[in-house]
């Protein structure tokens, strides 16, 4: 057994860390994460880390090459002072969008996160909701990958659903999510279908399964332009749905994003904290996030006592 846990974050999300830190019953380590005057990230970890199970809780979020170098060298600096296990608290995990060889001459980033991760010293990694679970065979150390469906199905049966409601995934590649979800909640499931009929030509959406009249809800894992999942949300209101909500995992809300659910057809919009979120998502009134801090906190504790995490995915029936 290690010693004791104790817990590290940069500046990616702090707010979250705390979080996650209150319901372990943990102060947060000592950390000083800052900038040398030319820009490089400096680190001192203020407190000794001999021997303790050390967990360096940071999203790769935007920006990310920041977040991702203070992540970095937070490790190797544990390494260095002789932490018995390091474990990578990644809620959020960047460049898992580049996971394959998608064009000639492309590279392939998350492998590249993957090995640069374990040549800092990282022992293990724990995130949520992987844009590709194949990115988990990229590394050589264990990856626990949490799911934020549990949170999700609790959040929409308590409050969103309702006996017409339907579950959509917005595009080909997200149906596996959202079949899922739809299974446990016991609604129906619809699927927005992108086709363009010529190149350069505007998308046309068919809708299929029944939503007039509907409830709907549109799942994904990540929110970035909002341009897939506003245009979903028209195509869904034009096919009669009465009401349009949407709910994701990840908020990376790049710049065009919340114009485009401003200007949207969504009653709400539910994200969780993996990403924090700017002051104009939280003043639109139409953002709701809810925590993954119990998620993770539940996780670190198993692992540090080498329990199952698998009681924490929601996979009965699916």
């Amino acid at each position: 057994m290690y010693g004791e846990i104790m817990l590290f974050t940069g500046n990616a999300n702090p707010p979250l860390a705390k979080r996650i830190s209150d319901r372990l019953g943990l102060p947060m380590g000592l950390a000083q994460v800052g900038r040398f005057a030319d820009g490089e990230t400096r680190v001192e970890i203020g407190q000794n880390v001999r021997g303790r199970d050390v967990y360096l809780i940071q999203p790769t979020c935007a920006p990310a090459n920041d977040n991702l170098m203070e992540l970095l060298i937070m490790t190797e600096a544990c390494k260095r002072s002789s932490a018995g296990r390091i474990t990578a608290v990644m809620p959020y995990f960047g460049y898992a969008r580049q996971d394959r060889k998608a064009a000639p001459r492309a590279p392939i980033t998350a492998k590249l996160v993957a090995e640069l991760l374990e040549a800092a010293g990282v022992d293990r990694v724990l995130t949520l909701d992987l844009h590709a679970g194949q990115i988990q065979g990229f590394f050589r150390v264990p990856v626990d990958n949490l799911y934020a469906r549990p949170l999700l199905y609790q959040y929409i049966k308590e409050t969103l659903l309702t006996k017409d409601t339907v579950i959509v995934s917005p595009d080909a590649g997200g149906v596996e999510r959202a079949r899922a979800l739809a299974k446990f909640l016991k609604t129906g499931l619809a699927i927005v279908d992108k086709r363009r009929s010529k190149p350069n030509e505007a998308e046309v959406m068919h809708i299929i399964g029944e939503v007039a009249g509907k409830r709907v809800i549109l799942v994904d894992d990540m929110i970035d332009t909002a341009g897939t999942l506003t245009k979903g949300g028209a195509a869904l209101k034009a096919a009669g749905a009465s009401e349009v909500f949407a709910v994701a995992t990840h908020a990376v809300f790049s710049e065009k994003a919340m114009p485009r659910i401003e200007e949207s057809v969504f009653d709400t919009v539910v994200v969780t904290d993996t990403i924090p979120l700017s002051a104009r998502a939280v003043e639109s009134g139409m953002i709701t996030s809810i925590s993954v801090a119990p998620l993770f906190a539940e996780a670190i504790r198993s692992i540090h006592f080498n329990d199952s995490i698998s009681r924490l995915f929601l996979t009965e029936g699916i």
